[in-house]
């Protein structure tokens, strides 16, 4: 394949399809190559999808895309073997027009969303993998694909190969991730009747809520479980890092087994039946794992820049911004006609003057924080399990006596600075 194209964008997800479609829709001429059977076929599971960022690539999307069910409420529980103590917001401002955010099948949505950029321009290549970079002059200019001839040129080629970014790698922009900048996360859909889920949720019919697990979930390591409702799904699943699961020698499959046969969820998903089975790997070094973001002739967008806030359980928003940075910056500079770093450095700025900077730097050391302090996850959450069960235990005892005793839950071990260094430590990090 000889033709020159204004932009190759490797990879169709969320990111790479924004890129895609700005481009296309200003008249750019854009291929994006996935290596999967089709956009999305990697993408199997359900999540969150904020409207806001998609909106401002498709207005209205909501509309037509194949969404499962706006969210009306969020939940956070910190749970404990045989306890959780809860907290979250329900808003049924959510359930109006244009709503707030919604689960979705990525397969689905991924697949929808191709089609848009096709119906602007865009020509998609599956079952294509990039082996390579093409570099003339310190300048990328093209990739190298696994097909006969497979050498694609353009001005500019966008990097939205995933967390992994082998390419980026090629490209010297990051070294091999260490296992503490990465998370597993492992899910399964279950399947279960639509009104089951709403009675179950305490939900108005097509509405849907979230659950982000802490403490008992992830086995103590630095993480998170999660439950979202789908239109007749739930899914389920979890979080860590990787290294402390190589650490612990804790399989993926085993994490996700004892959260769904924990007590307080197996009530929750009693009666269904799984349908699917995923495992991907999350970028978790956040703000300081940031890698180069650009060079002559190329861009990074979404997971592969590291783009991903854990702490919030956003990546999609981040990824779909990034990408419209992207096309921005692709579109302003064919209109100066130079492609080097120089006019590209534009998406830089772009990206540190937004959301994305300003919210991976401000929890740029929480992940190491929790995973250098194993009593945070290990100690004050089970703590306060403990505690709120004292205080609404009515047995008899005053409650300056059970003041007392929630004290030494939370000291147990340590002393009373110590413990409160602790706590101002951690919230320092994320208020």
């Amino acid at each position: 394949m000889s033709e020159k194209f204004d932009a190759i964008i490797v990879g169709a997800g969320v990111a790479g399809l924004s890129a895609a479609y700005i481009m296309s829709k200003a008249g750019l001429k854009v291929i994006v190559i996935e290596k999967g059977q089709h956009p999305g076929s990697k993408n199997v599971m359900g999540g969150v999808l904020y409207r806001h960022m998609m909106e401002q690539i498709i207005p209205e999307f909501w509309k037509d895309a194949p969404i499962e069910r706006p969210i009306v409420e969020q939940n956070l529980w910190i749970m404990g073997k045989e306890s959780v103590t809860k907290t979250g917001y329900k808003g049924m401002e959510w359930s109006k027009a244009p709503y707030n955010n919604f689960t979705v099948f990525r397969g689905k949505f991924d697949q929808w969303f191709a089609k848009k950029c096709v119906e602007v321009g865009t020509l998609i290549i599956n079952e294509t993998v990039v082996k390579e970079c093409i570099l003339e002059n310190n300048k990328v200019v093209g990739v190298r694909t696994d097909r006969p001839d497979g050498d694609i040129f353009a001005d500019v080629v966008v990097l939205a190969d995933g967390v992994n970014s082998l390419l980026g790698k090629s490209l010297g922009f990051h070294k091999e991730w260490r296992k503490d900048e990465v998370a597993l996360c492992v899910m399964e859909e279950l399947k279960l009747p639509s009104e089951r889920i709403e009675e179950r949720f305490n939900l108005e019919k097509g509405m849907g809520a979230t659950i982000e697990i802490f403490g008992d979930g992830t086995l103590g390591m630095v993480g998170t479980a999660f439950i979202y409702t789908n239109k007749d799904h739930l899914s389920i699943g979890c979080g860590a890092l990787l290294s402390q699961m190589y650490e612990k020698h804790i399989k993926p499959y085993e994490l996700l087994e004892y959260i769904k046969n924990h007590p307080i969820i197996k009530p929750i998903i009693k009666g269904s039946q799984p349908c699917e089975y995923y495992a991907h790997l999350i970028p978790e070094g956040g703000y300081k794992s940031i890698p180069k973001l650009v060079d002559n002739g190329v861009i990074v967008i979404g997971d592969a820049a590291q783009f991903v806030n854990g702490i919030h359980r956003e990546g999609s928003n981040m990824g779909m911004t990034s990408g419209r940075f992207a096309a921005e910056t692709i579109i302003r500079a064919k209109g100066i006609g130079e492609f080097t770093e120089r006019t590209l450095s534009h998406y830089c700025d772009l990206i540190n003057n937004s959301y994305i900077t300003k919210d991976l730097k401000k929890y740029k050391n929480a992940s190491s924080t929790l995973e250098n302090n194993g009593a945070y996850f290990n100690h004050y959450m089970p703590a306060v399990n403990k505690s709120v069960s004292e205080m609404l235990t009515v047995d008899g005892v005053s409650k300056s006596e059970k003041q007392k005793l929630i004290t030494k839950h939370m000291t147990k071990g340590r002393t009373k600075l110590t413990a409160a260094l602790d706590i101002f430590k951690m919230l320092k990090e994320v208020k």
